[in-house]
Parts: C-alpha cells; structure tokens; sequence
C-alpha cells in the first residue's frame, strides 16, 4: 500500500519526461475537460434557447481579449522557454521572474478591465450591430462579470506556465476540469434564478478553482507572490519575445470580433451555431495537436540549439499530430449530423439549428489537420526564440480570414457556415507557409518528407468512405427522404430496407449506430495505416504495449 501511495504520489506531482508519456497524460484529462464542456454546452442549451445563448457567447469577447493579450500571448510564446532556461541555473531567479510577470500582468490587467467596464455598452453596440439596445445592456453587463474570471485566470495560467515548464502536465492538465465543474454546477442551481448571470458566475467560480488547482504544486516547486514590479533582464526577455505574439493574438481578437459581427448581421442564433461547432472543432486540435504541442515545448527549447535533435523531435510529434488527427476529422465531417444531434438535440434546439450547426462542423473539420499542425509549428518557432515569423505568418491568416467573411457574407449572403469556411482556409494558409518556412530553416532548404501525412491522409479517406457507407445504408430516414446516392442505384430498390435499417429517431437507436460506424471506421483506418507501414502506428504501439505513460526515474533524461 505504501509503495502505490508512493507511485500515486508521484504521477499527480512528478515530472513526465517523455513527450509521447506527457501528452498522454495532458490528453486524458483534455477528453474529460472537453467531455465536460461539451457537457455545459448541453446543458446551457436545457435552459436557453440558442438566440438567449448567442448573447452569452458574445459577453465573452471582450474579457476574452483581456485574457488573451495579458496572460496567454506571455504564457504560450515566450515565458514557458525563458522559465525553463532560468530553473536550469538559478531556481531563485525563475521564480522570481514568475511573480513579477504575475504582477504586471495584473496591472495591465486592472487597467483594461477597468476601460472595458466603461466602455462596454458602446463596443458592443459597435461589433454586434444585429442585436438590440436591450441585448446590447444584458451583453455589457455579463461581460463585466466574467471580466473577474479572466483576472483570476491571469494568475492561474502564469502557474500552468511555470508547472508545464517543470513538465508537471497532470495538475495543470487537471485545472481546467474544475473550471467546467465551476460553471456547470453553479448553472444547475442558478440558472432558474438568475438566468444567463448563472453561468457567468459559474465562469468566475470555475477560474477561482483553476487556480485552487494549481497553485499548491507550483507552491511546492518553488513559486511565491511578492511585490515587486522591477524591469529585470529576464522580464524585459519575456517581454520582447512576447510583444509580437501579443500583437498576433490581438488580431487574432480582432477576427473573434469580426466573427461576432458577422454572426450579428447573419441571425440571433447564429454565434450559437458557430460556437457549437466550434465546440466540438476544438476538441481533436486540443486532444492531439495542443497537448501534443505542449509536450514538446519543454523539450524542443532544451534542444533548440542543435538542429539535427530539434529536427527530430518536432517531426516525431509533426507525424504523429497527423496520425492522430486525421480519422477524427473525417469522422466529424462524415458524421456530423448524427453527432450534433446526440450532443446538443435539446427540446430548444431545433433540426434547423442541427443542420446549420452541422454544416458549420463539417466546413470546420476539413481545417483540423491544419489547424492542429500549427499548434505545433508556432511552438517550434517559440522554442527557437523566433516569435516574429509565426506572428507575421498568423496575421496574414487572419487577414485572408477577415477578406473572405466580408466576401461571403456581406456581397454572397452565405450563412453561417461560410464564416467557418473562412476560418479554416486562413489557418491552412498559415500551417502550409509556417511548415514551408521551417522545413527551409531546418532541413538544408527543402521541405520536411510529407509521406508518413500522405499515408495517414489516405487510410482517414479509407475510414471516412466506409463510414459514409454505412451510415447511409442503415439509416432508415436516409431511405425514406432519399437523403443519399445509394437510394438511386437500381441493384438496391428492390431490397426490404425496413429489415436491417435503424429508425434514428430514436436517441439510443442513433447512439448505437453512430459509435458502431465510428468504431468500424476506426478499425479500416488502423488496418490501412498498418497495410501502409505506418511508423507512428508502431510507435503508438510500443508505447502502449510498454505501458509508457507512466512516472521516469529521477536520473531519466528526457525522451522523444
């Protein structure tokens, strides 16, 4: 007993050295956080209609931007590979670095907030113009609430920087489960009180544990507050490296901006359908590309000043981002009907809001790949100390983005999954420029090999047919509404589909046919990828089979 309490110990606090072993870890908690917000998203739905809810997702722009320019632009780019250069040769320096980037934060923090707070009303009234006066006070209004959540986040996520750093992944993997927990319950027993004020609270109580979460383990590394502000070398570093991701991710805003603008002028519902869909996009980009990214962080900074390792690394992770990827994102495209409506088909959401949150979905998941990959390019560069060329890169994205959303809403009158559509060909855009770029910088000027994606593109084409197949030849409604190219092929007319089709009305009947097809799709896609040969099948494999998730010995150096 005392030996499991030992090793229990040390998978909740120890380091996780492997890149493949940490990402694990982070995936398995991103799957129950990602569960759980898809959850809350359910849930909110059960007590709102989605015009009501599109007014909710639209408060959260302005604190989001807060957040994002104060606390992630640092924390993604630029502290993560100073912190962890600092712990090798001064703990005392690290840590102090940590609590005047805490401080700091937090004055600009208090500073935009306080702006914001004044301001919001006529900002909103600005980038949101479909929606009424009274829509417009109710949005400002949430919006100054959750700006107390972001400022605890600010704290909390300078933390996750110093424990992913230390390459402690499960705490702060852990964080963002209690974050759901927060909003969840607090919406369960609120929201008939409070109505949209619940979840806002419920985001403030749930950032509040984020930090709960975190801060003993960061406490016990070494980190303290202290009071001071001072300028030092090591925070000005920061600061520079991050100045150009913060101006990459206040575009970045610009075009969430321009995504509620959008959404205003297109319907009520529409930012509901879009982040829905969004919803359910992000998972796969989280699950593999993110967690896989964050992994590797840690260990391409270690390396960055030896090309052949750096190389080696980031491919390893690059190809198995890919194989990962790619069967998910032709699950979401093939299924995506049968999954929006297990996830989110309430009594309040229609099937008119099913079909458009689904074509949203499907014009989303054609992105992933690509979208996943650059959650891993953008770090490589990071932990390069290059924060300049995935900046420039992202903001020629986000402009491609912006044009194309003008075009297809404002001259073609597209609906809502058009925005979806501009989103995802300005990521591919950038993933495709940033992937030429660093191939030229690390592989003598030519392009890192594309086989092990070609392969992995192929068995996902495999696996995405076979589930098309089957979905439409045993959907009852597929026969009746002659809703695909099956029902006009004259060999099968005279078959007596009521005998082995299944009614998908029926919530369990649709559950049962949907997770059977995906598990069929999955298996043709392993089959084909081992047909192909494919290194990152085996690698999954040995790490699996060596049960390689596990806690290093001390003396264990890190691994790819």
């Amino acid at each position: 007993m005392r030996h499991l309490l030992i090793k229990g110990k040390a998978f909740l606090s120890g380091p996780q050295n492997s890149i493949l072993g940490a990402a694990f870890i982070i995936m398995v908690m991103v799957v129950f956080s990602s569960v759980l917000g898809l959850l809350r998203q359910r849930l909110f739905l059960n007590y709102f209609e989605p015009e009501e809810l599109s007014l909710y997702f639209a408060s959260f722009r302005l604190p989001d931007l807060v957040f994002q320019l104060l606390a992630f632009g640092i924390f993604s780019s630029a502290f993560i590979p100073v912190f962890t250069k600092l712990h090798k040769k001064s703990e005392s320096v690290a840590f102090g670095t940590a609590a005047r980037v805490v401080n700091i934060a937090l004055v600009g923090f208090i500073v935009f907030a306080v702006i914001f707070s004044i301001l919001a009303e006529p900002i909103y009234s600005l980038f949101a113009p479909g929606y009424s006066d009274a829509q417009h006070l109710l949005i400002a209004s949430l919006a100054r609430v959750l700006l107390i959540a972001q400022g605890i986040f600010i704290v909390s996520y300078i933390m996750t920087g110093v424990l992913e750093s230390l390459r402690r992944f499960f705490v702060s993997a852990l964080a963002p489960i209690f974050y759901n927990v927060g909003i969840i319950v607090t919406t369960i027993l609120l929201a008939d009180k409070l109505h949209l004020y619940a979840p806002a609270i419920g985001a403030v109580i749930g950032a509040l544990l984020h930090f709960l979460v975190q801060f003993p383990t960061a406490y016990r590394l070494g980190f303290r507050f202290s009071f001071s502000f001072s300028l030092t070398e090591e925070v000005k570093k920061i600061g520079k490296l991050a100045a150009p991701r913060v101006l990459e991710l206040g575009f970045l805003q610009i075009s969430k901006l321009a995504e509620l603008f959008f959404t205003s002028i297109i319907a009520t519902a529409a930012l509901t359908y879009y982040n829905l869909a969004d919803a359910v996009r992000i998972m796969p980009i989280t699950l593999f590309g993110v967690s896989l990214a964050k992994a590797a962080l840690p260990t391409l900074s270690a390396v960055d000043d030896d090309n052949r390792e750096f190389r080696r690394a980031f491919l390893k992770t690059l190809y198995q981002i890919a194989f990962l990827v790619m069967p998910v994102a032709a699950t979401l495209i093939v299924l995506r009907i049968p999954i929006v409506r297990l996830l989110f088909g309430t009594d309040k959401f229609s099937w008119e809001a099913t079909v458009q949150t689904s074509l949203t979905l499907s014009v989303f998941a054609v992105g992933i790949p690509a979208q996943a990959a650059a959650a891993l390019l953008s770090r490589a560069f990071y932990a390069r100390h290059n924060t300049t060329t995935p900046v420039k890169l992202s903001l020629m994205g986000v402009a491609m983005s912006l044009i194309l959303s003008i075009i297809f809403v404002v001259v073609f009158h597209l609906p809502t999954w058009s925005l979806a559509l501009s989103y995802t060909l300005g990521m591919t855009f950038q993933a495709t420029l940033m992937y030429v770029l660093l191939s030229r910088e690390l592989n003598g000027g030519t392009l890192f090999a594309v086989i092990p994606i070609a392969k992995s593109l192929v068995a996902s084409i495999a696996s995405g047919a076979t589930m098309y197949f089957l979905i439409k030849f045993f959907d009852r409604s597929v026969w009746i509404k002659r809703l695909s190219f099956l029902t006009d092929i004259s060999a099968l007319r005279g078959l007596d589909f009521e005998s082995f089709v299944v009614d998908t009305r029926y919530t369990s009947n649709l559950l049962i046919l949907t997770v059977i097809t995906a598990a069929i799709g999955g298996v043709v896609y392993l089959l084909v990828s081992f047909l192909l040969r494919s290194e990152e099948l085996k690698d999954l494999w040995q790490l699996v089979r060596k049960r390689g998730f596990g806690i290093p010995k001390e003396e264990e150096s890190v691994s790819y």
